[in-house]
């Protein structure tokens, strides 16, 4: 049997003019809206055909797992801040020290006259060429490492009297059974300073700029 809207303003729901206030407190208004209109719908049945107490069960149960939602979300996303201060304030000091990233600039020590590079191979390789490269691209001088296993390795080439300034880069190349595997040589460079970019940490680098944490492979 047909239900008509009811006509009589007691058992109407009362609709604020305010808006719901943002964040943590919408599943709050979400859920009294819905209780009030749940307890309405109730008065204002048909005796002769009541409301089917599953289908009341099911709505009760889907606005619990909203406010739910909602609060596991407000819950992580005050963590992921705490956890971003917390990454700020030790990556401070990691301000002047040395950091070991993706690139192919040579670290040169000139007072030891040492030339450092590195690499990382995701497979074992049985042969590994190191090539160390002038400012025009040149090859100075190859180095053959022979074989290597997978991961991070270094290297020092005997750089003279070359300097920091000196513009040498270097090339790595490695195969295993005479098939080129991949190779991602890594630098030194040095952190001038931090930065947070929403949920992002990163390093600013002397060489490289602006490289995510997570990008480190090692610090000196």
């Amino acid at each position: 049997m047909a239900v008509s809207a009811p006509t009589s303003t007691s058992n109407d729901v009362a609709v604020s003019s305010t808006p719901a206030v943002a964040g943590s407190n919408d599943a709050t208004v979400t859920s009294d809206r819905f209780l009030k209109l749940l307890v309405a719908q109730m008065r204002n049945q048909d005796p002769l055909n009541p409301m089917d107490n599953a289908q009341v069960t099911s709505q009760m149960a889907q606005i619990n797992t909203v406010t739910g939602i909602d609060k596991l979300n407000s819950t992580v996303q005050g963590l992921s801040t705490q956890f971003m201060q917390l990454q700020a304030v030790q990556g401070a000091s990691l301000v002047g020290r040395d950091v070991i990233v993706a690139g192919n600039k040579l670290s040169v020590d000139a007072e030891a006259g040492i030339g450092q590079g590195g690499f990382e191979l995701d497979n074992a390789a049985d042969a590994v060429k190191v090539e160390i490269l002038g400012p025009s691209g040149a090859v100075v001088q190859t180095l053959n490492l022979g074989a290597e296993s997978a991961g991070v390795h270094s290297f020092n080439w005997p750089s003279g009297t070359a300097t920091s300034g000196s513009g040498l880069t270097f090339r790595v190349t490695a195969t295993a059974g005479g098939v080129a595997t991949k190779v991602t040589p890594l630098m030194r460079d040095r952190v001038d300073a931090i930065s947070t970019t929403g949920t992002s940490f990163n390093l600013e680098l002397e060489s490289s700029g602006t490289v995510p944490y997570s990008a480190v492979k090692a610090f000196n």
